[in-house]
């Protein structure tokens, strides 16, 4: 286990990424085996892990039984994992045990207890948390690595979860599967313009609940809640270094003008020119759109007064063929009257 803080970080730095298909396999576990209880389901998981990046590519379900009552009663099948695992190496040798997964959502007592257990067959497993049924918008994973904590006051070390970043990956083959699985699911009436503003928003609202995060546990550091961790203070400090100063003066401007920088100029002149676009496209949509109301109503009254003069010359041609019909019914009388006139001539 590390001990330092630089092992500590070397663990905090790493890539962890994780295929939509072991995710499936998760949802489906768990809509298979606790779906309306308040259980959780565990698996483990299979990828590769060079020390620097861990590719999570596979997985599978595991028995699990615990006490909701008292957390440190449960119960994992060891031994099922070992069969699965061995005939999971004969189907690809390349894809090894790295770690274990659960369906949280958060850290719970028993969890270093089931990291001890999965230390049998990797060294330092990982643990990701896969929030199944997710409230909000972002990433739905969080990675851990157990670490041994070093206290500042000489006391016996302590064993605690570190958080990893995690990020969500696929392969060409996989896009291809979660595409076809998607597409029922996806509006196809809905614009591209409209996706991509759906994206952005749930992005921001990613970034705008990590920004949260990040101030609730300052301010806990603050109120003395929390101990002061450098790490992250170092890594939050980084972070701020890396926003652009908006407030620089322009070179050769006014210096008793306004404090709009350059950076800040330029991008309010690339909003302007991204707003007067989106306006110019809605006034074209809204034009096109009366176009085709328009000639949509002219072709329902050229089609109406087409039926219309179809039905007249449909009745003008029935009152006609009456009109013929009755002539050649007098025409055929006044012909048989005349043929019956010299017989009678005759017998007298």
């Amino acid at each position: 286990m590390p001990t330092t803080t630089a092992e500590t970080l070397s663990f905090v730095n790493r890539n962890v990424t994780v295929a939509p298909l072991v995710l499936l396999s998760v949802v489906d576990h768990f809509n298979r085996a606790a779906k309306g209880t308040r259980k959780r389901v565990v698996g483990v998981l299979l990828g590769q892990n060079d020390g620097k990046n861990v590719r999570v590519s596979n997985s599978f379900a595991v028995p699990f039984e615990e006490d909701s009552d008292d957390p440190s009663v449960w119960f994992l099948d060891h031994n099922y994992v070992e069969n699965m695992n061995d005939m999971f190496k004969k189907v690809n040798a390349r894809e090894k045990l790295i770690g274990w997964y659960h369906s949280g959502p958060k850290l719970r007592a028993s969890d270093l207890e089931i990291n001890e257990l999965f230390k049998r067959y990797t060294a330092n497993p990982l643990l990701v948390i896969i929030d199944v049924q997710p409230k909000e918008s972002g990433v739905p994973t969080d990675a851990y690595f157990a670490v041994e904590e070093i206290k500042d006051d000489g006391t016996t070390t302590s064993k605690t979860f570190v958080h990893t970043p995690s990020t969500i990956e696929a392969e060409e083959a996989e896009e291809i599967g979660v595409e076809h699985l998607l597409r029922d699911i996806r509006d196809v009436a809905i614009g591209t313009l409209s996706t991509r503003i759906t994206n952005q928003l749930q992005s921001l609202q990613g970034l705008h609940l990590r920004l949260r995060e990040i101030q609730t546990y300052l301010q806990k550091v603050q109120d003395k809640q929390l101990p002061v961790n450098h790490a992250v203070l170092g890594n939050l400090q980084d972070i701020f270094n890396l926003l652009p100063n908006l407030t620089t003066p322009k070179p050769g401007g006014d210096p008793k003008g306004s404090n709009v920088g350059e950076l800040g100029y330029a991008m309010s002149v690339k909003t302007n020119d991204q707003l007067l676009a989106i306006y110019l496209s809605s006034l074209i949509r809204a034009i096109t759109a009366f176009h085709d109301l328009i000639e949509n109503k002219i072709q329902n009254r050229q089609q109406q007064e087409e039926k219309e003069a179809k039905k007249e010359e449909a009745a003008a041609e029935k009152e006609k063929s009456e009109k013929e019909k009755k002539e050649a019914g007098s025409n055929g009388s006044g012909t048989e009257s005349g043929d019956k006139s010299p017989d009678k001539e005759k017998k007298k």
